[in-house]
């Protein structure tokens, strides 16, 4: 059956395991909000039948994730197969020592947004933090302040829809998300689209993931989580929790993400073609220190990002904060970024195997255009080939739909 409606349309979309939770369609529909599914997902849920909008609708199916995505070639950029759009490529970290420590890989992002807010340049910056009523759960915030940049901090390894914050599109404003997020903003806002930050995703954990291991670093039940971060304060640093009463456990980035967020990822986050930013204007990512393998290294060091401009705006906005002391940079080339990254490389070149044995076995799928995933397929055709095969067995297993 054909939607009508923006709630019908979602209905569709997370019935076929294509929702990645980025919380666009609450801002088409009042009649939606995003809530926690029984997986642990974020998915948009409706309290009416909707009000039947065409403009939303078509909006909905030009702009939702789970219905297309299309790669942007930005005036002046070379396109990396990898990396996508590119206009200058450097490793960079925040000059301020306080935000280079709390970002993740250098506090680039964080540096960028105080900066705007607190120079008036933008009115406000848009991102995720942990909630303040319950620090394990991940919310879209508005900032306007450095302490509320430096609060927000730091990857959020949980379910966040900062796509439906009501700002999250608004002209004048910076919005910080997910690859997914910026996609769709950049599809939904066009020429009126904010200026677009985004950071290379390996995907949405379940927040069951999270729950369960705050429980098996035997944070006692009794106590009240005050704080939670899954990384920062360090690079990588290390995910933490604080109770009310002064417990502390935590584990090694390697160990919370390898072992118990990683593994739960979303569906959708495993046919995602893009997991670099693509629609950004700035997107930025750990450039890290590997061995002799190419396999990083996650020992403590001060903060390093890649930070990748991929639009005249991103970077006329980089070389800007360079100037002004926000960020430091180091020139370097895009294939030293590949290099380091890879669960990206392996992913996106391998991902025409999979999308073609998730459609041999009956999933429905998004419409991935421009990103040349065919030709990165022939370079790896027997991995690809292997790829197809498991991903055929595990959707018609039933994978797709249990998250």
């Amino acid at each position: 059956m054909t939607a009508r409606t923006v709630v019908e349309a979602a209905a569709e979309v997370v019935a076929s395991g294509r929702c990645t939770g980025c919380g666009l369609c609450t801002s088409l529909e009042p009649a939606l909000t995003m809530a926690t599914s029984s997986t642990g997902y974020l998915r948009p849920r409706a309290s009416g039948p909707g009000a039947g909008e065409a403009a939303a609708l078509r909006t909905f199916r030009a702009a939702c994730p789970g219905v297309t995505v299309t790669a942007q070639r930005p005036p002046g950029s070379t396109y990396h197969p990898l990396l996508g759009p590119v206009l200058g490529c450097w490793e960079a970290w925040a000059t301020d020592p306080e935000t280079r420590h709390r970002g993740s890989s250098g506090g680039v992002l964080t540096a960028l947004s105080s900066w705007l807010v607190t120079t008036g340049e933008a009115t406000a910056a848009v991102g995720a933090a942990a909630d303040a009523r319950d620090p394990r759960r991940t919310v879209p915030v508005r900032i306007v302040s450095r302490d509320e940049a430096l609060a927000g901090a730091g990857s959020r390894y949980g379910p966040v829809g900062v796509a439906g914050h009501p700002e999250a599109g608004a002209p004048g404003t910076v919005t910080t998300g997910k690859p997914c997020e910026v996609a769709a903003l950049r599809a939904a806002s066009g020429a009126d689209a904010p200026l677009l930050l985004s950071f290379f995703c390996a995907g949405t954990p379940s927040q069951h993931a999270t729950d369960r291991l705050v429980t098996e670093l035997g944070m006692p039940a009794t106590e009240e989580v005050a704080e939670l971060w899954y990384r920062g304060r360090g690079w990588p640093g290390r995910f933490t929790v604080r109770g009310a009463a002064g417990t502390e456990v935590s584990t090694t980035y390697d160990e919370s993400w390898g072992r118990s967020l990683g593994p739960t990822v979303q569906w959708r986050c495993k046919i995602c073609p893009d997991g670099v930013g693509e629609s950004a204007d700035v997107a930025a990512g750990d450039f890290w220190r590997t061995d002799e393998r190419g396999y990083p290294l996650f020992e403590e060091t001060a903060g390093a990002s890649a930070l990748l401009a991929r639009t005249p705006r991103g970077l006329d906005l980089v070389r800007r904060a360079a100037a002004a002391g926000v960020i430091g940079l180091r020139e370097i080339d895009p294939d030293e970024v590949a290099a380091v990254q890879p669960l990206q490389r392996t992913r996106r070149s391998t991902l025409a195997g999979r999308l073609a044995g998730a459609r041999l076995a009956g999933a429905r799928l998004p419409r991935f255009r421009g990103f040349g995933l065919a030709r990165l397929a022939l370079g790896g055709a027997r991995a690809s080939v292997r790829t197809a095969r498991g991903t055929f067995r595990r959707v018609r297993d039933g994978a797709a739909a249990r998250s």
